[in-house]
């Protein structure tokens, strides 16, 4: 049985800690549920590390479809969370038709989308018509190129429309919201006064819970953001792993008879014959 909202909500009243992971694919997902994270995140973020691009904004809704069915498929316990992609919730029908698409296609739990209060209606109207909807505040990656690429609401006027922003997409019916860049005093006060569940993402420790990108996570690219820790160093490995391959290869080392299929003498020679 996968996570719930009633869970999260349980696991914020019991003070429990919320992990939250990015998945992109079938294999990934496998790994994550097995490790037992509940929270499964088809990030935009698919947009920079698997296709390349300097940002989310070129991630389609078919992108997104796409992906999120994979990671639904490959787990079985995980909430499956997905980004609802860059201008697709510009109006409230634009919503209802790509949360349609996420829900019923790709089979997903729940949407997220990004910013404050103009989107509180959005998230009102797909609330009312059974679309569990996270919410995100701080750096919203969608609008990188109007905030920059740095922590967010560290001046008191800005941070007091933060909090405003977080109570008005609760009161909307926001089931909970990811914190992303947002200094580490004003993410703790935020997670005090709601009532539903605060992920945090360079937001420091005061949150509900956590979320990271599996690449970061597993240390897949050379180098990782601030907010990030590497737990393992998993590009490195596999790149000595495909070295040693391609040096069998050259070498003449591989496949040996273990990894080679034999036929029957006397069937060889009549086909030969």
């Amino acid at each position: 049985m996968r996570t719930t909202l009633l869970d999260l909500r349980k696991m914020k009243a019991a003070g429990r800690r919320i992990p939250m992971l990015t998945a992109y694919d079938y294999a990934a997902a496998r790994i994550a549920d097995r490790a037992g994270v509940p929270l499964l995140l088809v990030g935009d973020s698919l947009g920079m590390v698997m296709q390349g691009h300097e940002t989310t904004l070129p991630v389609s809704l078919d992108d997104m479809v796409r992906h999120a069915a994979a990671v639904v498929r490959g787990s079985e316990k995980a909430l499956v969370i997905a980004d609802l992609p860059f201008l697709t919730y510009a109006d409230t029908a634009s919503a209802v038709a790509a949360a349609r698409r996420l829900m019923q296609e790709a089979q997903v739990q729940a949407v997220k989308l990004e910013g404050g209060r103009h989107v509180v209606e959005t998230v009102r109207h797909l609330v009312e018509h059974g679309v569990p909807v996270m919410a995100h505040l701080g750096f919203t990656p969608q609008s990188q190129h109007t905030l920059g690429l740095r922590v967010q609401a560290k001046q008191a006027e800005c941070a007091k429309r933060l909090i405003e922003d977080a109570l008005a997409l609760e009161a909307a019916g926001a089931f909970a919201l990811v914190l992303e860049l947002v200094p580490a005093e004003l993410a703790a006060e935020v997670t005090k006064r709601l009532r539903i569940p605060t992920i945090g993402i360079g937001a420091g420790a005061g949150c509900d819970g956590q979320v990271q990108v599996w690449h970061d996570l597993l240390g897949l690219f050379e180098t990782s953001p601030r907010h990030a820790k590497r737990y393992a160093e998993i590009g490195a490995a596999m790149e000595a792993a495909i070295r040693a391959y391609a040096e069998d290869v050259d070498e003449g080392l591989f496949p040996t008879a273990a990894q080679s299929s034999k036929m029957d003498a006397d069937e060889l020679a009549k086909a030969l014959a």
